[in-house]
């Protein structure tokens, strides 16, 4: 799934190509991606919209328009945006083309089906499904060390499930939890209200350490994910414990290791991220 670094690189790929430009149809084959409105009134409403701005929220990326209407979308599993002509190919699983002023278009294209977009009023984002109840943004003001630390006290809870809780922290997924756990070097079960003032400190550094990096090299691409132009991220080749199960850990050359948690794979070093 795109996380914070992934949706955050469509958006600044994406913001200079749309910013303008105006919607004159859309074209949906796949009427279920539309959760709010129906599908009569999705095309009816976004037609002739000018795009103002985009902005990301978690892993919710945002068109704002005019008319103070807001086109939001979730990328889930396998979505992908992609700006491209209107004379390019409709490649298979395309559920949504968007037709632009300038003859070019912005395509929806999810192969597990699980995206989902909403077109409402700016006073209606509180209707949005898991939008409206997301925690602090990592780069947020709001998110500080005293914040994590309070927060992690009151948590009877692992470590690793709670920071993929999107009302917890916002973004974060299970690649760059993993990440910025072995970096901080806690292991992935330890219960939140057990970590030290200092593993805490350490692991408030590292959220938005791997989280900048993944910004920095347009995101992790193991399959499916590009940014607006179709191109895959880079940021795969620096990781140093997610997905590397029976490799060396690269601090200790400790072999990594894979286990469930809360049915959700995570990837740790026995040495570095000791029970």
């Amino acid at each position: 799934m795109p996380e914070l670094p992934e949706v955050e690189t469509i958006k600044r790929t994406l913001e200079p190509k749309l910013t303008g430009q105006s919607f004159t149809e859309a074209l949906i084959y796949l009427p279920t991606i539309i959760r709010i409105p129906g599908i009569e009134e999705f095309k009816k409403e976004i037609v002739g919209q000018k795009i103002k701005s985009i902005s990301r929220r978690g892993k919710y990326l945002t068109i704002n328009l005019s008319n103070n209407l807001a086109l939001i979308f979730h990328l889930r599993m396998t979505g992908r945006l992609i700006y491209c002509h209107a004379d390019e190919p409709i490649v298979k699983h395309t559920h949504l083309i968007l037709k632009l002023d300038s003859g070019n278009e912005l395509r929806f294209i999810d192969v597990r089906q699980f995206g989902r977009i909403w077109l409402v009023s700016v006073q209606k984002l509180n209707t949005v499904s898991g939008l409206k109840d997301l925690g602090p943004e990592p780069f947020d003001k709001k998110f500080t060390r005293e914040f994590l630390k309070k927060e992690l006290r009151r948590r009877r809870t692992r470590i690793k499930p709670l920071l993929l809780d999107q009302t917890f922290i916002a973004g974060l997924g299970n690649i760059y939890a993993d990440e910025a756990l072995h970096r901080a070097r806690i292991h992935p079960e330890k219960l939140a209200c057990n970590l030290t003032a200092r593993e805490t400190s350490k692991l408030f550094i590292t959220i938005r350490e791997v989280l900048e990096e993944g910004i920095n090299n347009r995101g992790t691409t193991f399959r499916d994910y590009v940014d607006g132009n179709g191109q895959a991220g880079s940021n795969q080749e620096l990781l140093q414990i997610y997905n590397r199960e029976g490799q060396p850990c690269l601090k200790c050359k400790t072999t990594i290791v894979r286990i469930k948690i809360s049915g959700r794979s995570s990837y740790f070093c026995p040495s570095c991220q000791k029970e």
